[in-house]
């Protein structure tokens, strides 16, 4: 095979990883270069080339998963929070990206709680909009009453990380409402939840189940990649602020297991 030949397959393997809902297992010529991938060396070499030529960064390539890419900042494939307000209905303010940004932390959390699951690449995490509503603004509660007993009703102590601050924006915001015609409020937290939850599933990171606790979802390969390579960043944050056991809301404690030393590994 030509180097142009291999250039052009090794563009069209990273195109395959632009669809996020299409998996090898349902596409032969996607399987076929996924595995060629991974049985050469220089055809890997030469589709991490395009991939960065492209501002991606691939973080994992298996038969199961297919080829997991994330976007940089300068790439033109990353989703901006203007595209992203669009898609799920809001304007993008800061608030709004804050409480938006809250609901995904809450969802990786409880969807991966142990480090096991992250190294398993067969593990399915399940969680529901209510339990990641729940868990959120029990966590969020939780800090505002430990920055109260501590007389730091105003303002975070200053070793706490800035993520502090951030969670209080979500105890001051309704959990539920309706419009006048009985519509679920979007500007809720339920709602932004819900919303979060459903870009995910839009994105092929979760798969909807079900309609029960506000949506169902179970996990998919590609999202335990994406939830490992933002792990260390995410749960270093959640350790930090003392967030190691809270509720999914369904009355079954929900460990965050993790320690320093798993974040390490990551």
């Amino acid at each position: 095979m030509s180097t142009a030949d291999t250039a052009a397959e090794a563009s069209r393997l990273v195109g395959f990883g632009l669809r996020p809902k299409l998996v090898p297992s349902r596409d032969d010529e996607y399987r076929r270069l996924v595995r060629r991938f991974r049985s050469d060396d220089e055809f890997a070499t030469v589709t991490a080339a395009v991939a960065r030529g492209l501002d991606l960064i691939i973080l994992e390539v298996t038969e199961r998963t297919g080829v997991v890419v994330a976007s940089t900042e300068e790439s033109v494939f990353a989703i901006r929070m203007t595209d992203y307000a669009r898609r799920t209905g809001g304007d993008g303010k800061a608030h709004e990206r804050v409480l938006h940004a809250l609901a995904h932390l809450g969802a990786a959390t409880l969807a991966f709680p142990r480090p096991a699951d992250l190294a398993d690449e067969t593990y399915l995490g399940r969680i529901t909009a209510q339990g990641v509503e729940a868990f959120v603004r029990q966590a969020s509660t939780a800090l505002a009453e430990t920055a109260t007993a501590e007389g730091a009703d105003t303002d975070p102590s200053s070793d706490r990380p800035g993520l502090e601050a951030v969670w209080r924006v979500y105890t001051r915001r309704a959990q539920t409402g309706a419009t006048g015609d009985g519509r679920k409020l979007h500007t809720s937290t339920t709602g932004i939840v819900s919303k979060a939850l459903a870009f995910l599933a839009d994105q092929g990171l979760l798969v909807r189940t079900g309609d029960a606790r506000g949506g169902t979802y179970r996990t998919t390969p590609r999202y335990r990649a994406q939830v490992r390579e933002a792990g260390a960043i995410m749960f270093d944050e959640l350790l930090a602020l003392g967030i190691t056991e809270i509720t999914d809301g369904t009355g079954t404690l929900t460990a965050v297991e993790w320690s320093p030393d798993d974040i390490a590994k990551l």
